[in-house]
C-alpha cells in the first residue's frame, strides 16, 4: 500500500512539474511581449518579432506602423526588406550547385565568369567570395555610392564590371572584410552555371520546396501585399528612407519575407531537404572572424544568457529597415527581429528575449540619444547638443544608450548633410569618451578627410590603426592620403 501511494504522489509530482513547464510557455510570451513593448514605447523599434523554443513558435507579434501615412499596423504577416540575411539563401544557393558538380568551393571567379578580370578572377576562388576573403573592394564602401549610384539600375554583368572589379584589398584568403560585392559576384555566378535567374533559382531551388509563399526578390515596382514602407530616423524626425534601386543589393540583399517564412526556413535547416549534411555544415563552419559561408557563427559569453551556446545569426541593413535572426541550435530557439523604423538596438533586444528564454531578467531598454540630440542640433546647434549629451549622462546614465555606435550615428548623419564641422565636434566627443576604440578614431579621420584637413585625417587614421590593425579600411584610406 505504502509503495503504491507512494507511487501515486510520484506520478502527481511529475504531472505538476510538466503542468508548470507547459504554463512556461505563455507566461514567456507575456514577458516578451512586455519587453517589445518597451522597446516600442521608448526606442524607435517599428517591426514584428517571432520567437521559437525548442522548434515550437511561442510568441509573434507586430509593433508600431507598416506605414505611417496609412496608419496600418505591422503584424506577423507583413513583408520587410531583410537586407544581408540575403547572403545566407545565396551561399544556400551556391552550395546546392556544388552537390550536382557545376560548382566547386576551390574554383576560382574567372572560371565561371569569363567576363570578369582575370589578374584578379584567377586569384579569388568561391570559398573565400562565400567567407568574406576574397579580398574584393566592397562597392558599399565607395563613398560616393549611396549618393551617386544607389538609385540607378544596371545589369548585372555591367554592374560587376563596373562595381565589383577593383584591385584586391589584400592577398585572397588572408584576412576577412565584409563585402558586398563578393555575393553579387556569387548571384552572377549562379546565373551563369544554371541559365537561370538569380530570382527564380530563389523561387525553384528554396521558397517554394520550403513553402515560403511570402518570401522573394523585391522589385520596387511590383504590387506586393502587406509590404512595410521602409523609415529613417533624421535629425528632425522620421523620414521615408531614400529610394534603392533593388537591382543593385542583388544577391548580397534583395530579398523580402515574413518572420514566418523565416521561421520555416530555420526549420529546414535542421533537415537535409536542401542539401546533403556534410554541405550544409560547410555553411556553419566559422572561418575568419567567426564567418562561415552567409552566417556568423559564435558561442554565447559566460556572462550573457545562453551562456556557451553556440549562436548561428545574420544581421541586415538596408534603407529604411534593419533585421535579426539568432538560431540557437543546441535548443532549436530562433528568435526573429524585423524593424521597419532603424534605430533600436536589435542585438539588445535578442539578448533581452534570450534572457527570458532562459530564465533570467531581461536589461531594461534604454533610449536612443539621435532623436533627442538631432532635435536640439537642428534647434540650438552642435554646442548645445555636446552639452545635452554631458547632462544625460551625468542625470541619466542608465537610461539611455550611451555606448560609442550612438555618437557615431548622430556624427555619420552630419557629415552626410556637409555638417563637416559639427559632425567633428561629435567625433571628438566620442574620442574623449571612448579613448581606446579604434572605430571612433576612423570616424573622426573620414570627418577631417572630407573637411580637407589631411594632416588631422592623417593622425587620427594612424591613431585608428595602432588600437586596431585589422583595419583594412583604414589602413587603404592612410595609403591614399600619404600618396596624395
Amino acid at each position: 500500500m505504502k509503495k503504491f501511494i507512494l507511487r501515486v504522489l510520484l506520478l502527481t509530482l511529475l504531472w505538476q512539474i510538466s503542468s508548470a513547464s507547459a504554463a512556461d510557455t505563455p507566461d514567456n510570451a507575456a514577458k516578451i511581449d512586455k519587453l517589445m513593448s518597451q522597446y516600442a514605447d521608448c526606442c524607435s523599434f517599428t517591426g514584428t518579432v517571432l520567437v521559437s523554443d525548442h522548434d515550437k513558435v511561442i510568441f509573434k507579434k507586430g509593433y508600431g506602423l507598416a506605414n505611417r501615412e496609412w496608419n496600418i499596423p505591422n503584424t506577423p504577416e507583413v513583408k520587410f526588406r531583410l537586407g544581408s540575411i540575403t547572403k545566407q539563401f545565396t551561399s544556400m544557393l551556391i552550395m546546392q550547385q556544388v552537390a550536382k558538380g557545376t560548382i566547386e568551393l576551390d574554383g576560382h571567379l574567372s572560371d565561371y565568369l569569363p567576363y570578369y578580370r582575370q589578374d584578379t578572377g584567377s586569384k579569388v576562388t568561391i570559398s573565400q567570395l562565400l567567407s568574406h576573403t576574397s579580398g574584393i573592394p566592397s562597392y558599399t564602401d565607395a563613398p560616393n555610392f549611396f549618393a551617386d549610384v544607389s538609385r540607378n539600375p544596371y545589369g548585372v554583368e555591367e554592374f560587376a564590371k563596373k562595381f565589383c572589379s577593383g584591385d584586391l584589398q589584400f592577398e585572397p584568403g588572408t584576412k576577412f572584410h565584409y563585402d558586398n560585392s563578393g555575393y553579387f559576384l556569387l548571384g552572377a555566378i549562379l546565373e551563369r552555371v544554371t541559365g537561370k535567374t538569380y530570382e527564380t533559382l530563389l523561387k525553384e531551388s528554396i521558397f517554394v520546396p520550403l513553402g515560403m509563399k511570402d518570401s522573394g526578390y523585391d522589385h520596387h515596382a511590383d504590387i506586393l501585399a502587406n509590404r512595410a514602407t521602409g523609415y529613417q530616423q533624421e535629425l528632425g524626425g522620421v523620414e521615408n528612407a531614400p529610394y534603392l534601386d533593388m537591382s543593385l543589393p542583388y544577391a548580397a540583399g534583395s530579398l523580402y519575407s515574413t518572420v514566418e517564412d523565416l521561421y520555416k526556413w530555420d526549420q529546414a535547416l535542421y533537415t537535409h531537404k536542401l542539401v546533403p549534411n556534410e554541405l550544409k555544415q560547410r555553411l556553419f563552419t566559422p572561418n575568419l572572424e567567426h564567418y562561415g559561408y552567409g552566417w556568423d557563427i559564435r558561442t554565447i559569453p559566460t556572462d550573457e544568457p545562453g551562456a556557451g551556446q553556440t549562436v548561428i545569426s545574420h544581421g541586415g541593413g538596408i534603407n529604411g529597415f534593419n533585421t535579426l535572426e539568432q538560431r540557437l541550435v543546441g535548443d532549436h530557439d530562433l528568435i526573429v527581429i524585423f524593424n521597419n523604423t532603424p534605430g533600436a538596438n536589435l542585438g539588445e533586444m535578442a539578448k533581452g528575449i534570450r534572457a527570458i528564454l532562459y530564465e533570467k531578467e531581461p536589461a531594461a531598454p534604454k533610449r536612443p540619444l539621435v532623436p533627442d540630440l538631432g532635435e536640439t542640433l537642428v534647434n540650438r546647434g552642435v554646442d548645445a547638443a555636446v552639452a545635452q549629451y554631458r547632462e544625460l549622462k551625468r542625470t541619466n546614465p542608465h537610461g539611455y544608450n550611451f555606448d560609442e555606435h550612438a555618437l557615431n550615428q548622430l556624427g555619420y548623419m552630419l557629415l552626410e548633410k556637409g555638417r563637416n564641422a559639427d559632425a567633428i565636434a561629435i567625433f571628438r566627443l566620442n574620442v574623449e569618451e571612448y579613448p581606446k576604440s579604434g572605430n571612433v578614431y576612423h570616424s573622426l579621420a573620414e570627418a577631417y578627410a572630407k573637411d580637407g584637413q589631411k594632416q588631422q585625417a592623417i593622425t587620427n587614421y594612424r591613431k585608428s590603426l595602432e588600437l586596431d590593425p585589422k583595419n583594412q579600411n583604414a589602413a587603404d584610406k592612410l595609403k591614399q592620403l600619404e600618396q596624395k
